[in-house]
């Protein structure tokens, strides 16, 4: 009979969930003042799970993971697990330094979370030899599996892929650059198993592409304020339907990243203002992001209606 690792059960959950749906990386909810809003979370949270997400990461950039205290980011944890209840698994971001990092990772432990998403470190640019060095020591302190995110300062190259895929603990990999040449090198250098995805911003750009190095899943912003767009997309694709996935991506997809564009921080800002717009208990942003101007954000109400018919959905 062959025994499973808690870390193998979490990976099998991660890949069945990855093959199934969108992975979705819901907003934290604040009240007007900028408090944190747990009712308002807890609300918006069973909304999402409610369209079967492939699994649930909270805390992560969408939810503003650098905005919140300590004490915040615990009672965020705790609630997507109390309010999850199992039927997904919760991966919690987790960052900085990685001291800080393993604060936060005993925490979400403490949570009930099922593994974390190491986002990338704070400020300094690093050495391979240190990127390996940081996942060891968090993963030498923490029970949970963990995926790596690659984004802005931090890049693994396929060695280094290989090596953190040997780090017991480490599950797997989230992009965020888009470099297919460096992501086909490193998904031939990894073991068998091991778990890649699309973390580009808007993710659904790129899924055509990232499909042909042989990363099919993705996270999707989209999901956050408009999971029928999301996963009409995700079916869309999944079944081959390219005329279906152009038509999406040509009248909200593109619109959307074109709009997205415009100021810094609105890969957050305006996916906080689309919940909204739906109703949605989430509340502003913190800084120092800002919520979008009266203009942006008028465009973004007509993109979000076109894509909403697109599908079939009203506000």
């Amino acid at each position: 009979m062959v025994t499973r690792t808690p870390l193998a059960d979490t990976a099998q959950r991660l890949r069945d969930g990855m093959a199934q749906g969108v992975l979705s990386f819901p907003l934290t909810s604040f009240h007007a003042d900028g408090s944190l809003d747990l009712d308002g979370f807890r609300t918006y949270l069973a909304g999402q799970l409610a369209t079967n997400p492939g699994a649930l990461f909270p805390t992560c950039g969408t939810g503003e993971f650098s905005a919140l205290d300590e004490d915040e980011y615990g009672q965020v944890v705790t609630a997507a697990v109390e309010v999850t209840a199992g039927r997904v698994p919760v991966m919690a971001g987790t960052g900085y330094g990685y001291a800080q990092a393993l604060r936060f990772a005993h925490i979400a432990e403490d949570a009930g979370a099922d593994a974390l998403l190491v986002l990338p470190h704070y400020l300094n640019k690093a050495p391979q030899d240190g990127l390996v060095e940081q996942l060891c020591r968090i993963a030498d302190g923490t029970r949970l599996p963990l995926v790596a995110y690659q984004r802005d300062h931090v890049t693994y190259d396929a060695e280094t892929v290989r090596r953190i895929a040997a780090i017991p603990g480490v599950i797997g990999l989230k992009d965020g650059h888009s470099d297919l040449d460096r992501l086909q090198r490193s998904t031939l250098a990894a073991p068998d198993g091991f778990l890649f995805f699309n973390g580009a911003p808007t993710a659904e750009l790129q899924a055509r592409a990232y499909a042909t190095v042989g990363i099919p899943a993705y996270s999707s912003a989209v999901h956050a304020f408009a999971p029928e767009i999301a996963n009409a997309f995700f079916q869309a694709l999944s079944a081959g339907d390219d005329s279906r996935v152009d038509k999406l991506l040509a009248d909200f997809y593109v619109p959307f990243v074109e709009l997205r564009d415009r100021r810094p921080g609105y890969a957050v800002s305006l996916v906080k203002a689309a919940a909204r717009l739906r109703g949605r208990p989430v509340g502003p942003v913190r800084p120092p992001l800002t919520d979008p101007t009266p203009a942006d954000l008028a465009d973004l109400e007509a993109l979000l209606t076109t894509g909403l018919n697109l599908v079939g959905a009203t506000r």
